[in-house]
This record gives structure tokens, C-alpha cells and sequence, in this order.
């Protein structure tokens, strides 16, 4: 690739970082500001009202009958498989393309995940080679909601049934993601057994430091995710089964409380985002392709694929573009797990994601301007003579 130089007008405008929370806070602040002098004038600062007010409001968001409060994504996923009884010797299909915390989850509960190759498309899991996976000793399959692109949860469903298989949603990146069903738009985390989200800051609804949710519609599981989240209690200090310590707090669940009213919008504005890309992005810059009629893709990130990432990082960074890498490394590959037995080359589509995807600055603060400032540096890069290649998977 040859060298580019940032423009004058370029070096002269407001950098474009990929992710800001802060431009929220000019709408949200006084509100959160007073929820928590509100939490802090109660005098109840854990499983007060403000936790109970949050878990219903996001059960109701996603169409979930029951919802437990969990102080982070990973702890989400953690309780999930402990109340579905998924332990030593039992086997969890899942995906090696995303976070390391949905595989921290399966090891921390002592259950060995089984790596199934992705589609070179969505990135999603195959439901193909999901199949193929399945032995006897697999209990779970556990798909993960990348980028918040909906994996193919249907035919996930559908294999789990068959195989009399429980079915956990990693929804992390998904809060605002649809699929439909029975020709009715469901929010993904209400196919499976349980649905695990994560309000980390970046998210689409994101905290001010560590929370995260369980949904179900199963009321006796429900009561299972609460006693496992608080030592085992029932409200009376005593502990009914072996629980964690890994309760939402009343100050994190009263700032999501007032971010929960503003997310539909939020979610509006990152499809307009997502779609002026596709509008003015050249095809051959390979973004996820459209979802299936029907399901709607909330943009948690927008990801492009690229053989030369390194030298077109550089270049963005010259015209004052910031842009991330989810994820530059396959779990499969990481040291931790080398355990596992997995080689390098034994998930291609895996491993060709994680080396050629690049994600475009998306939140809700990001103006047309700048999202028009991004497809221009990369409509000059795809129209120039350079010898920049764009990946094809």
C-alpha cells in the first residue's frame, strides 16, 4: 500500500473516535445525575427498588416474563449454566470469533467448550456444522449474537429440540435485535432456555462500569438465576444452593433505568448510521449482509473486511478516523486455551474474520457529517490505483 498523508481540511477537523459515551450524557445527565442521589438518599444500596424496577423494565423491553439483574455480562452467562446444570463433563458448542468472556464463562463453571466453525458471511455460527459437532457428551449450545447481527436462532432451536439440547443466547452485543418467528418479530435471548445480556459501557446500553441481565421465561428457573446471584438466598440469608456474590447494584440499576427510555431512539439512529454506510460504502467493502426478512440488526458495530488491516488503520488514523478491531485474536488460538487442542487453520472462516475485520466508528452521537467523512476516506481508497486490496471471504 502506498503512503497517504492526512489532508489540511482533515488535519483541521474534530477527530472521529469509534466509540464515545460521553455525547449522551448532554441529554442524560441531569437525569442520572439525580437517580443517584436518589439511590443515595434511600440508604439502600443493593436488591433495592431501583434493581426491581430495571429488571422489569428490560423484561418488558425484550418480551421476557422474568429477568434477574447480574453484575456483569459474564456473570450472566455464568448463573445461566449453572441453573440449566451444565457442569464438569458436558460439552458447550460454541463460537471461537467473539469476546473471551462468553468461553471464561464455560470454563468457570468446569464445562469444555466445542468450537464450531462460522459462516463467512454473517460471521455467525453455522447451524450446519453445529450439527456436525454434537457427540454425547454435548449439553448446550451457545450461539453468540456478534456485532449484533442475529444468529441463525431458528435453526439453532430447532437442532437443540432434536437433540434434546438446552439453548443459552450470548446477547451481549444485541440488545434491540430481532428475528422473526411464526411471522412475529421476537427479541433474541427469548429463544433459549435463557438469554444473557451485558450493559458494559460500550454496549448499546451500557452502564457506567460492570452490570449485565438474565432473561427467561421460566418462573422456576427465574428464582434459580436469583438464588445463584445471591449466595444461594431466598430472602432470608440462608442458602438454598451453593450461589455466587454477583448481584446488580442499585446505583448502576438506576442509571440503566434512565438510559433504558432513551435506547429505542438510540437504536433508530444507529440503523440510519448503518445504513448510510451501506448507501455509500462500494459493495466490495463486504459489511454484513442485509438480515433476513423480518429480523432487524441493532449495529452494535459495523464491520468491513480488509486484507491489509494494519496499513488501512494507519491511514484512517491520518485523516483523524479512530476505528476498532472486534476481535483481532480467535479464542481457539489464545494461549489459555491451547488446552483445547485446537490448531491454527482448524476454524478458516474463524480465523479469517479475526484477521480482516475492521469496525467503522457507530453510536448514536455520530453525525452524517462524519459518518460521510468515513465513506469518503474509503471511497478514495477503493477508487484509487494504490494497490489496496478489500478482503472477499
Amino acid at each position: 500500500m502506498n503512503s497517504y498523508r492526512a489532508t489540511p481540511e482533515n488535519l483541521a477537523a474534530p477527530p472521529i473516535p469509534a466509540f464515545e459515551y460521553r455525547g449522551a450524557l448532554v441529554t442524560q445527565r441531569q437525569e442520572i445525575l439525580a437517580a443517584f442521589e436518589r439511590v443515595l438518599d434511600s440508604g439502600c444500596l443493593i436488591l433495592g427498588p431501583e434493581v426491581r424496577a430495571f429488571e422489569q423494565a428490560f423484561a418488558q423491553f425484550v418480551g421476557a416474563a422474568h429477568a434477574t439483574g447480574v453484575s456483569s455480562g459474564t456473570d450472566a452467562l455464568i448463573i445461566a449454566l449453572r441453573a440449566l446444570e451444565i457442569g464438569p463433563g458436558a460439552e458447550v458448542i460454541t463460537v471461537a470469533n467473539g469476546p473471551v468472556p462468553t468461553i471464561a464463562a464455560i470454563r468457570a463453571v468446569g464445562a469444555t467448550p466445542r468450537f464450531v466453525d462460522i459462516d463467512a458471511h454473517t460471521l455467525q455460527m453455522s447451524p450446519q456444522l453445529a450439527a456436525q459437532a454434537i457427540n454425547a457428551q454435548t449439553r448446550c449450545i451457545l450461539p453468540v449474537h456478534l456485532y449484533g447481527y442475529p444468529a441463525n436462532i431458528n435453526a439453532l432451536l430447532e437442532l437443540c429440540q432434536q437433540h434434546r439440547l438446552v439453548l443459552i443466547e450470548d446477547c451481549a452485543q444485541a440488545h434491540g435485535t430481532y428475528v422473526a418467528a411464526n411471522h412475529v418479530s421476537r427479541h433474541v435471548g427469548t429463544f433459549g432456555a435463557i438469554g444473557c445480556f451485558s450493559f458494559y459501557p460500550t454496549k448499546n446500553l451500557g452502564a457506567f462500569g460492570d452490570a449485565g441481565m438474565c432473561v427467561t421465561d421460566d418462573p422456576q428457573l427465574a428464582e434459580r438465576l436469583r438464588e445463584l446471584a445471591c449466595y444461594g438466598f431466598r430472602g432470608d440469608r440462608v442458602a438454598h444452593r451453593e450461589g455466587l456474590n454477583c448481584r446488580l447494584d442499585e446505583l448502576q440499576a438506576a442509571a440503566l433505568n434512565v438510559r433504558l427510555k432513551y435506547l429505542p431512539a438510540a437504536l433508530a439512529r444507529r440503523q440510519a448510521i448503518a445504513q448510510r454506510y451501506r448507501d455509500g460504502l462500494a459493495s466490495d467493502w463486504r459489511p454484513l449482509p442485509p438480515t433476513a426478512p423480518g429480523d432487524t440488526a441493532a449495529w452494535h458495530q459495523f464491520v468491513v473486511r480488509v486484507a491489509d488491516r494494519v496499513a488501512l488503520i494507519q491511514y484512517l488514523a491520518a485523516q483523524g478516523i479512530d476505528v476498532g478491531i472486534h476481535y483481532a485474536s480467535p479464542v481457539h488460538i489464545m494461549p489459555a486455551y491451547q488446552f483445547l487442542g485446537y490448531e491454527p487453520g482448524s476454524l478458516p472462516s474463524t480465523e479469517q474474520a479475526c484477521q480482516q475485520g475492521l469496525s467503522l466508528p457507530i453510536y448514536p452521537e455520530l453525525t452524517d457529517s462524519q459518518v460521510d467523512r468515513v465513506v469518503a476516506a474509503l471511497d478514495y481508497l477503493d477508487k484509487s490505483t494504490s494497490g489496496f486490496q478489500i478482503a472477499r471471504p
